[in-house]
């Protein structure tokens, strides 16, 4: 997990540019995938994280392999995420990461 400086304030899960960092990234799709019932296309994902569909591959890669999210397929192939239990932990800690940080004025 990466907390940038910028100028006596330190931003969680962003990068001084004011661009969204890796874990900020991911956050938002575990977001998006609890918010739409635990069971997102991605497709879903990709436009609410505004997301390439390269960097969408690299991120569900990613999130697969650290157990955050399962893959699932209907009877047409289709494919939806949903949130493991450690997807939902991440998400709570990262709110009390970010609750933390806020509490010492460092968002």
């Amino acid at each position: 997990m990466r907390v940038y400086h910028d100028s006596n304030k330190l931003v969680f899960g962003q990068k001084m540019s004011g661009k969204r960092g890796r874990i900020a990234i991911m956050n938002d799709m575990l977001e998006i995938i609890r918010n739409k019932n635990n069971k997102a296309k991605p497709t879903n994902i990709m436009y609410k994280a505004n997301l390439s569909h390269e960097m969408l591959i690299e991120y569900i890669t990613e999130l697969m392999q650290k157990k955050f999210i399962i893959e699932t397929k209907d009877k047409e192939g289709r494919r939806t995420y949903s949130l493991t239990d450690k997807g939902y932990k991440f998400l709570t800690d990262y709110k009390q990461m970010q609750g933390f940080l806020a509490s010492y004025d460092l968002n």
